[in-house]
């Protein structure tokens, strides 16, 4: 089974195009012996396997007939078996269906040229199938004047009507209109509404719910597999017509919540989707560095507590702790305490700024909004000359003048410079106080810029600083 999550009305899978050319040539035709049921010895064809109707395995029960939608027709297929003969492999299949209270109206489709081993496809029409109404259908195997026995009755219930009213949906700890506290799963209701023919419920915290869909294995055979397995998004009534119970845990910590649901009849037509709004108050931890501003990449121990209330509901066993904006960025899980705490070690190294972001998770599963903690650094260098001040003017053409650099951070081994942008840039090393100076003459007059930056023992090369001049 597959989810596609784009916003269309649930339906089966389109038709496919068979192997029908595996009948041509030696590969072909040793690909259609090995999978092809075996003939019999007259050369009668034998009789249709893997039955499906709508993508769905067909039932031979009259008392528990498959329900299928069939306003653009009914696909009904089987695996044809050969003849058991050296000629030519291909064979037709024969589909007879008939109301199971009348079964004078025959309707017969075929689907000729098919490969045995492979499911053979035909649609029997819209025109031919009354909604709520109840079929049985077979199957045959044909090889010209050779036929083989029909395969027992399959028995579907014709199902094109969505049903009518969206279903219920309450919640007995959240409720709407107000900000809720949050810390704990939310209990959710889910009620047919009065329809009596709903056989589950599909919900999640997306509008656009997942289409239900078959995907088509080996030789054509579909892969049906019940929707209500997948817990995510699919809930099966406690009884036809009845209501289910669910235990969710928001996608996000704090803010509006919508909670999307529809109602599935035992064809899988889908209801109108009704909504359950509500809000969730933060749960956000709080975030505290051992000092109030950390040093440019000097390791700091931030301190995570649990919000209050949150830990009252449900201990906090972990959290999130994500830092953007520096050299690499990085996630950390780190393990809370048995009050919640936890204490993690971070060495901040954006040369411009860095954020560190936190989600605590509990011992129920709920994971909080986020926590934000914000710094800010200036690592550009510091730049000096006497003779050509910043933003001044002074010397003059091959006039030598002395520019210092110093540092704003620790550890810088180098500096890196250019004027004007030329090439290629000069890097200089740093003295033991951190700081470099150079001499440079001017070749002509006029307006200077000197782009310098600095680069630490780790590697990082800091920010840069523009040094604007004008030589006389």
């Amino acid at each position: 089974m597959f989810f596609d999550l784009r916003p269309r009305a649930v339906r089966p899978r389109a038709v496919r195009p068979r192997a029908v050319l595996a009948s041509a040539g030696t590969l072909g035709l040793a690909l259609a012996a090995a999978v092809s049921p075996a003939g019999a010895a007259d050369g009668t064809p034998t009789t249709p396997t893997q039955l499906f109707n709508g993508y769905r395995h067909c039932s031979t029960d009259a008392d528990r007939p498959s329900y299928r939608q069939a306003g653009e027709g009914l696909v009904v297929e089987g695996v044809p078996g050969g003849t058991g003969s050296t000629g030519s492999p291909l064979v037709g299949v024969r589909y007879q269906a008939w109301p199971v209270g009348d079964p004078t109206r025959i309707t017969t489709v075929t689907r000729d040229h098919a490969t045995p081993g492979f499911e053979a496809p035909a649609t029997l029409p819209a025109s031919a199938l009354a909604d709520g109404q109840t079929y049985a259908w077979q199957a045959r195997t044909e090889a010209g004047e050779a036929v083989s026995d029909w395969s027992a009755p399959c028995y579907v219930t014709i199902d094109n009507t969505r049903p009518a009213n969206a279903p219920v949906v309450t919640s007995p700890n959240y409720a709407p209109g107000v900000w809720n506290e949050g810390g704990e799963p939310v209990e959710f209701t889910l009620d047919a509404g009065g329809v009596d023919d709903v056989e589950g419920f599909e919900f999640s915290w997306q509008p656009d719910l997942p289409v239900i869909g078959t995907s088509i294995g080996d030789h054509g055979i579909p892969r049906p597999v019940d929707p209500y397995a997948d817990t995510r998004y699919f809930k099966r009534a406690g009884a036809l017509g009845g209501s289910a119970t669910l235990s969710l845990v928001p996608p996000s910590g704090s803010g509006p919540m919508t909670l999307y649901v529809r109602s599935l009849d035992r064809a899988y037509n889908g209801s109108a989707i009704a909504r359950y709004d509500f809000n969730v108050g933060s749960t956000a931890p709080s975030v505290t560095p051992a000092v109030p501003e950390p040093g440019f990449g000097e390791p700091t121990g931030f301190t995570l507590r649990p919000d209050p209330g949150l830990q009252a509901k449900s201990p906090v066993v972990s959290y999130s702790v994500r830092t953007t904006g520096g050299q690499e960025d990085k996630t950390l899980e780190v393990a809370a305490g048995a009050d919640g705490t936890a204490v993690v070690e971070l060495a901040l190294d954006g040369i411009y700024h860095q954020s560190v972001q936190v989600t605590s998770k509990s011992a129920n599963g709920w994971v909080s909004d986020e926590a934000q903690w914000y710094i800010s650094y200036d690592t550009t260098p510091t730049v000096a000359s006497d003779t050509y001040p910043e933003n001044g003017s002074g010397g003059g053409a091959g006039v030598p003048g002395t520019f210092t650099f110093a540092p704003k951070v620790k550890d810088v081994v180098s500096y890196t410079y250019t004027f004007n942008d030329g090439e290629p840039p000069v890097t200089v090393p740093a003295d033991a106080d951190h700081t470099a100076r150079v001499d440079w003459a001017p070749a002509t007059d006029g307006w200077y810029d000197l782009t310098v930056h600095a680069t630490t023992r780790s590697g990082i090369q800091l920010a840069p600083y523009d040094y604007f001049f004008t030589v006389n």
